[in-house]
């Protein structure tokens, strides 16, 4: 067995704690979970623009490999196919399953992810084929966050009707899951076909898996994201209630898949980095205010409450992106390296 792939024991107990035994191999899975501690990812676009809805994508390129230097976690990708003017955000414009394979290419070990794919839009089967294809070509740098998706004018421009979202994330889900890890499958959707065992889906996954999260509860129980998923993020939690997520979360886990299961609690929102670095946070429209300092504080509370990553977005901030990436990459990642 790897480095990598070694079981984590709890300082708190000897518990030893594990994701699912595929995952123990997964490259981008490791990279950014293990029990007990954070790392720190990026929500794309690289750039700020907060009186803006659409970034320029200007030297996007340069800073994805810029990120990837640094040692920042992840890149995670959104999933905006079109411009609504009510919700004023088109998040970094390009397909999130093209960019995925664009920044791999030119990009070495930073993980690149979903925020998620809405997966009751999606084709399940198209979708299984490129996550599949992109885990190979990044080498299993792909970590698939899946949401239900809460624009109520995408569903009606792609005929689908938005109440049936958590019906057809359960039908795409499993639909997707069959056909990445089942040989010759043998199966039958109520939304999305089916085979009789004839046909198989290539590639398969190349460390055995895609590494699945829900982002946001997704019209499900916690229960069913528990039993089904192998991870979960969600909207930052204010520093006073990040004890009782991840605890919820975790009893979850354990009721689901055993009390030595595995499965990360992440967060993400907006970050609008303060420029005083001891402002503490604060709450702002889909996310928080802090500063540098205050970061470090909220995030090493996460990473004692037990929650794994921190997917965060500085869109919102004032300053040039660059200096960001600077500004974080000396004083906050220090404390919640990636794992390398």
């Amino acid at each position: 067995m790897s480095a990598l792939a070694q079981p984590i024991e709890k300082e708190s107990s000897s518990l030893v704690v594990r994701p699912h035994p595929k995952l123990e191999r997964h490259p981008g899975f490791q990279r950014l979970f293990r029990p007990g501690a954070l790392t720190v990812g990026l929500i794309l676009p690289l750039e700020t623009h907060p009186s803006r809805p659409a970034p320029t994508m200007r030297d996007h390129v340069a800073m994805a490999q810029r990120a990837d230097e640094l040692g920042f976690g992840a890149l995670w990708m959104r999933d905006v196919p079109f411009y609504d003017p009510e919700y004023g955000d088109t998040a970094h414009i390009f397909e999130s399953m093209v960019y995925i394979g664009y920044l791999a290419a030119a990009t070495r070990r930073i993980v690149l992810g979903t925020t998620g794919i809405v997966l009751p839009t999606h084709e399940p089967m198209y979708l299984a084929k490129q996550a599949t294809s992109l885990d190979q070509l990044s080498g299993g740098r792909l970590v698939l966050g899946l949401s239900s998706g809460d624009r109520h004018s995408d569903y009606p421009m792609l005929g689908i009707d938005f109440d049936t979202r958590g019906e057809r994330y359960r039908d795409a889900w499993s639909v997707f899951r069959t056909l990445t890890e089942e040989s010759f499958p043998n199966f039958r959707s109520a939304r999305f076909g089916g085979s009789r065992g004839t046909l198989d889906l290539v590639p398969k996954p190349p460390f055995g898996r895609i590494p699945s999260m829900a982002v946001g509860r997704s019209q499900q129980s916690t229960e069913w994201l528990a039993n089904n998923l192998d991870g979960l993020l969600v909207f930052a939690p204010g520093p006073d209630s990040l004890v009782n997520v991840f605890d919820d979360w975790q009893m979850h886990v354990r009721a689901a898949a055993g009390e030595e299961a595995f499965k990360p609690l992440s967060l993400g929102g907006y970050l609008d980095l303060s420029s005083n670095p001891n402002e503490p946070f604060r709450r702002i429209p889909g996310g928080f205010r802090a500063g540098r300092n205050g970061l470090v504080a909220y995030l090493e509370r996460a990473r004692d409450a037990g929650l794994s990553h921190a997917a965060l977005n500085p869109k919102v901030s004032r300053q040039p992106y660059a200096e960001i990436l600077d500004e974080l990459a000396e004083y906050v990642l220090p404390h919640f390296p990636s794992h390398e």
